[in-house]
Order: C-alpha cells, then structure tokens, then sequence
C-alpha cells in the first residue's frame, strides 16, 4: 500500500532550494518566530482566563483570582500583550519576506542574464518575465503570510491540543475522532490543488508572452489592423486561465467546506457531550466554557491549515519553475562578468575558421554550415556575401561564442577560442548589427554601453566620427535625449550611428558588421558608411552585406551557398569568375 505524505521528498528539496534565501535574514526570522509563539500563547490563554471569569461569576473558587474586575483586567492584559507580539511578528516577518523575493529576483536575473542564447531559443520571452514577476510574488506571498500562518496555525493546534488533554480527557477523544477523515482529505485535495495551481502558472506565463510580443509588435498590429484578433488570442489565454484557476479553487473551497462541516459538526457533539457531563457535576462550566473555545481555535486552525496546505501546494508549483530556470548551466559567472576587461590590444584579431560545420540546437537535424574554412589576417576586411540563409550571420554567431559548433576549429591569434572565456572573447569583438536595439535610457547612456568608464570628451568624439553628433546636438537636451523604448524616438540611420558610436567607444580589435546598412535610405546609408570606414581602420573586420557601396573596397569577398564557401576573391575577380556572385550584383543593380 502506498505511504501518504504531507510532502514527498522532492517536494521538500523544492521547500529547503527556495528557503534557502532565508538564512541571511535568520535573526530576523527567529525574532518573527518568537512574536509568533507569544502572540499564539498568549492568545490560548484567553479561553483558560475567560473559563475562570464564569467560574467566578458562578461562586466557583478560581486558581486567579476571586474577583471577576482582576480577571477581566487580565483579559485586558492579554490582548495587550499579544498585540505587541502580533506587531513584531508581522514586522520581521515583512522584512524577511521583501528581502528574501528580492534575492530570489536578484539571484533568478542573474541567471538568466548569464544563461546562453540557445536557452532563449527554447523559450520565449514572456514566459521568462512571468516567472521573475509572478511567480516570485505567489513565493513573496508564502514567505510573509502563508508562512507565518501556516506556523501559528500548527502552534495553536500542538499547544491547544495539548491543555484540552489535560483538561477534559473524555472530550477530547470526542474531537480527535475527526482527525483521520481531516488528514486524508488534505492528502487527496492537496494533490489536485498543487498540480492544477502547476498549469494556471504555465497558462498565465503564455498569456503573459502574448501581451509581451502584441506591445513589442505593436506597429505591425496597427498595421495590419489586427488588434481584434490580438484581444481574441489573449482572451481565449486569459480563459484558460481562469478556468484552471476555477477548478483549483473548487478543490480547494471543497477541501475548506469538508472540514468546517467536519470540524464544527464534532463541535456540537462535543457540546451535546460536555452538556450531560456538567449535569453529572464531572467538570464545571467555566471548563466546558474553556473547552469550547478551545476546540474552536483548534478547529479553526485545522480549517486554517487545509487553505494554507493547498497556497503551499501552489507555491510549490512556482518554485519548481524557479528553481528549474536556477537550475540551468550558465555559459558564465558573475565573478567573470564583473572582472575588467583586457585591453583591446591583447590580441592581433588574426581568425581561421577551419572545417567548421554547425546545426542549431533547436534545429539538429538542419545542417547550416557545412565544413566550411575562412582564412583572415589581423586588420584585414572581408565580407560574406550570399542569398538570405546561406548561413552568413550563423557563422558571425559562433565566432562570438553564442552557440557550440559540431565540428572543425576556429582560432583567433592561433588559440582555439574556447581558450577564451566569454568576456575576455567578446570584449574584444564589436557587432553593429542590421536591426539596432538601443535601451530605452538616454542617448549617452546607450553609448557609453561599449564602455561604461568613458568621459564625456570621449563619448562625444565617438559619437563625431559616427557622424552622430549633428543630430545628437540639434535635440533641446543633446545627450540626455531619451531614445524611448527600444529607441523608437529615432530613425533607423540615427539609431545605426548610436550604434557605430557605441562600437567605436568599446574600441575592439575585431568588428562584425552584419547587414549594417542594408535598411537604410541613400543619405543614411552615405553618413552611416563614413562613420564605418572610420569605425574600420586598423581592425579585423568582417562584412555580412550584399550593398556594393559596403563590400567594394574589403581586401576579400567570401560568397556563401548553402552553408559552404563557393568562391572568395576581390571584387573584379568573382565579377569575372563566379556567376554566384554576377548574380547577385545584378539583381541589386536591377533594384
């Protein structure tokens, strides 16, 4: 027969992986601890005070005191007491439970930003920020209220239980016959609560995805005019939310109706039963008053602890997620993030790329690059030129390291570049990518990103060879403009040059620029192609284009047919020699 368990094994390494980020504040939650236990104390004594008031009242000779005005003025004093514990319990436990979220928050950013972009291929954005936002705050809520309950409700039920045993041993054995429908019912509930809590986590995650893709798409929306059928799909998300969230609830109102009915039910019989034994002159009815109350406060804590049981179970399915995300391998670590920089000079930028093949992770069974080799010497400029998938960017991706190659070497100064840890490699590579992502900061901010130690004579100076400063100095607060989100308050040559200017401050030996001026109108493109010739001189460059204006004057042109080198030459010789390439002129010439 199989052994129920309150918690399984697994669910308890769950509990100790997420309270784990409590014991930095463990003084603070052992002073809450002790505002719990008196303010529980003192709250069980008031049936026992309250029994020897009636006794009093009725001639009985009390332990107290004779005078119901003494008692009544305990009564006072308890309620006092306990409000002063009440408070240093609320108090601590609050500032355990803020602290401790936001470590977790802290501690899950911190993994995801160092996570490696083969992870964000498997999952989507909006599903990530639902588990840093709410799940953290179904966590955040366990910590504080659900957590402190959860252990006055057992210290009520354990201290309760145990004056009701010494007081009225008859009575209670009335009570306890309850206990075993109350503990298999939390068996069976709890079970259905925790799973159905598990999937309202991962439906609302989707929801959230939806919402955050609509907002970061909204132009296309309105441009297709779609907005109609966006608040459909997050309808009909948001309804299989709520219908999950519904069907956990009905377990767990189930659960709580099944146990008051239970509980206070035994009540009655324990009344009826305490009632003939007043009769009988066997207990008093300051006791049985006392009694009373206190299978009350029991009964109530056992209903307590069946909701708290199930919010338990629900925090259990968001830690697993958590925890899962916390779980991940890192392709870094922060004391390798935070550590300075090598000067830009540690390497020549000399790269050979040898027999390299390569399929995404996501995609294992499609070969991108095909036992591919490139030869390039420090300072020179080459462009890789080839029909849209011929795998140009993928191999700018893995000279970056953002994914792990299959097959061959790539070398950078003779050494493999898996000799490189990930900062010390990609400080050293600068990307000007053809779709600029700017954060929504200001101006200089975002420049400053290729080198956060840079003064303002510095910053201004690279955004002038950008061929930025113009417009940068026309806006009323120059570099304190906010570029707004994703630096929507820019145009796309603007937001290039931001780019280049940003480039040009990291200073890097060896630069990728993949398709950098291929959306851009004429005069963009000639002020954006200034500021990259500039941006070149002395580096390694490497040029994924199909614009002539961009690729005319490299030292050597690489065209790419399915994942494979088809021909590298000069400008005039694959003009003359590889129709790949005559083709690809024509057409752009055609355009």
């Amino acid at each position: 027969m199989k052994k129920f368990k309150l918690f399984n094994k697994f669910q308890w390494e769950q509990l100790a992986g997420i309270y784990r980020f409590i014991l930095p504040y463990r003084w603070s939650f052992l002073i809450g601890m002790i505002g719990l236990v008196f303010s529980s104390l003192t709250l069980l004594s008031f049936p026992l005070i309250s029994g020897e008031l009636l006794d009093v009242a009725a001639g009985n000779e009390s332990w107290l005191s004779n005078n119901i005005s003494v008692i009544a003025f305990c009564l006072l004093g308890i309620f006092l007491i306990q409000s002063i514990f009440s408070f240093i319990r609320v108090y601590f436990f609050a500032q355990v439970n803020e602290k401790s979220s936001a470590d977790i928050r802290i501690a899950l950013y911190q993994k995801l930003i160092t996570l490696p972009i083969a992870f964000y291929d498997r999952h989507r954005t909006g599903e990530l920020l639902s588990r840093i936002t709410s799940d953290i705050s179904l966590l955040q809520n366990t910590f504080s209220v659900t957590l402190a309950e959860f252990l006055r409700q057992i210290a009520t039920l354990l201290i309760g239980t145990i004056v009701i045993v010494s007081m009225a041993p008859k009575l209670t054995g009335f009570m306890f016959a309850t206990f075993p429908l109350l503990i298999i019912a939390a068996l069976f509930f709890g079970r259905y609560i925790r799973r159905l809590t598990k999937k309202t986590q991962d439906q609302l995650a989707e929801s959230s995805t939806i919402v955050e893709e609509t907002l970061q798409s909204i132009r296309a929306v309105k441009a297709f005019t779609s907005e109609v059928r966006e608040v459909h799909r997050y309808r009909s998300a948001m309804d299989q939310v709520v219908s999950t969230a519904l069907r956990a609830a009905r377990y767990r109102g189930l659960f709580v109706s099944f146990i008051i009915f239970v509980l206070f039910g035994g009540i009655v019989v324990v009344l009826w039963y305490g009632a003939s034994l007043v009769q009988q002159n066997t207990i008093t009815i300051g006791d049985l008053i006392s009694f009373v109350l206190y299978t009350t406060l029991i009964g109530g804590s056992i209903a307590g602890l069946g909701d708290l049981y199930g919010q338990i179970q629900r925090a259990l399915g968001a830690s697993e997620r958590v925890l899962d995300i916390l779980a991940e391998e890192p392709e870094l670590t922060l004391p390798t993030v935070s550590s300075p920089p090598l000067p830009s000079d540690a390497i020549d930028g000399s790269i050979a790329i040898q027999n390299v093949s390569f399929s995404y992770p996501s995609r294992s069974d499609i070969t991108v690059l095909n036992n591919i080799s490139i030869q390039i010497t420090s300072g020179e400029k080459v462009a890789l030129v080839g029909h849209s998938g011929a795998g140009k960017s993928t191999l700018a991706q893995l000279l970056l390291r953002y994914y792990p190659f299959q097959k061959g070497d790539i070398t950078i100064d003779g050494q493999p570049i898996q000799n490189y840890n990930f900062t010390q490699l990609r400080h050293h590579i600068g990307l000007v990518p053809q779709e600029v992502i700017l954060f929504g900061g200001t101006i200089e901010e975002n420049i400053t990103y290729g080198n956060a130690h840079a003064s303002f004579d510095q910053i201004k100076q690279a955004a002038q060879q950008a061929n930025a400063l113009d417009f940068i100095e026309s806006f009323p607060d120059g570099f304190a403009t906010v570029v707004g989100e994703r630096g929507i308050q820019l145009s796309g040559g603007q937001r290039q040059r931001i780019a280049i200017a940003r480039a040009i401050l990291k200073n890097p030996a060896i630069l990728i620029l993949d398709e950098a001026t291929s959306s851009l109108d004429a005069e963009s493109e000639a002020l954006v192609q200034e500021a990259l010739e500039r941006l070149m001189e002395g580096r390694t460059t490497i040029i994924i284009a199909h614009r002539l204006a961009t690729i005319r004057k490299v030292d050597k042109i690489y065209v790419m047919k399915n994942g494979q080198v088809s021909e590298s030459g000069t400008h005039q010789q694959l003009y003359q020699l590889d129709q790949d390439y005559r083709n690809l002129v024509e057409l752009q010439m055609l355009s």
